[in-house]
């Protein structure tokens, strides 16, 4: 688990989007937000001290994790975060951090817990983005991770039907739309397997989401009968998310007293400080504005 920066694929920004009033507030996503809150209770309920949200966006799952000392919400944009911030109040017990997933500023082995939630469809890279994420995960840390699963049912009689050109069935990812992306489980499987994780559980999500059904039958029944259903082998494998529990094995390195950070750009460690701080191997400025650690290499204006 090596320290030295990479080169990384474009990011998906939503810098400046309206996505969480647009996509969760006002569109037909109850269902789906509901049935994702279910899968997180069942498998992610163990809690610890320090936690890891990666794509936290406006914050929508934060307040589900009840048992962590402490929640670390990463995102890309700082308007997302700037909104996590207003949903959640001032506390120390969250920190804001904007950064490049593929280039996470933190000394390695520092969580003992970390969540990625509709965020892996926009990584081109799954391994390096896995491979990250294992990097700043202590020894034995749980790895929660829900991906866009394109063998579900749609996708498979759409290609029968004729209706799409690639195959549900084929181990590479498919982009259908521009840094969007869905991914076959046992390639994710074997990803998570090479970078050093274990899966535990995996629970299949979002069994009825298409309109007809969320527009015919009471909300509370769907998501019972999701409920119900998450767990049974083998429609768990069928489903349009995916969400699996993953410990990492292997040891991983303990984070000296005073290191938290780390420069993406040369991964010297810098402490966990209130204020913009200069990096001493590099001398790069991070800034700390408006509450947000600012660790952008190539931030947007």
């Amino acid at each position: 688990m090596s320290d030295e920066p990479v080169n990384t694929p474009p990011v998906c920004s939503y810098e400046g989007s309206d996505y969480q009033s647009r996509f969760w507030d006002s569109a037909n996503r109850r269902y789906e937000d509901a049935v994702e809150a279910v899968a997180l209770s069942k498998l992610f309920n163990r809690g610890g001290k320090l936690l890891l949200e990666l794509g936290a966006g406006a914050g929508r799952n934060t307040p589900r994790y009840q048992n962590w000392e402490r929640i670390v919400l990463l995102d890309y944009s700082r308007t997302q975060l700037l909104q996590a911030r207003e949903r959640l109040g001032e506390s120390s017990d969250f920190l804001y951090v904007a950064a490049d997933i593929y280039k996470l500023p933190f000394v390695s082995g520092l969580f003992d817990g970390s969540t990625m939630i509709r965020t892996l469809h926009h990584m081109a890279d799954p391994i390096q983005t896995m491979r990250s994420i294992r990097r700043v995960m202590a020894t034995d840390g749980q790895f929660l991770l829900e991906f866009a699963n394109k063998r579900n049912i749609k996708s498979i009689m759409r290609w029968l039907l004729r209706k799409q050109k690639w195959n549900p069935y084929s181990p590479e990812q498919v982009e259908f739309v521009e840094l969007n992306y869905n991914f076959h489980p046992k390639t994710i499987s074997l990803i998570l397997k090479e970078v050093g994780f274990e899966n535990e559980a995996t629970l299949g999500v979002s069994f009825f989401r298409a309109d007809w059904f969320k527009n015919k039958i009471r909300h509370e029944r769907l998501v019972d009968w999701d409920s119900r259903l998450q767990n049974r082998a083998p429609l768990k494998g069928y489903t349009p998310s995916i969400f699996t529990l993953n410990r990492a094995i292997g040891d991983s390195p303990e984070p000296k007293e005073g290191e938290f950070f780390a420069c993406p750009i040369c991964s010297h460690p810098l402490p966990e400080t209130q204020a913009t701080q200069v990096c001493p191997g590099c001398s790069h400025t991070w800034e700390y504005k408006e509450g947000i650690y600012e660790f952008r290499v190539n931030p947007e204006s």
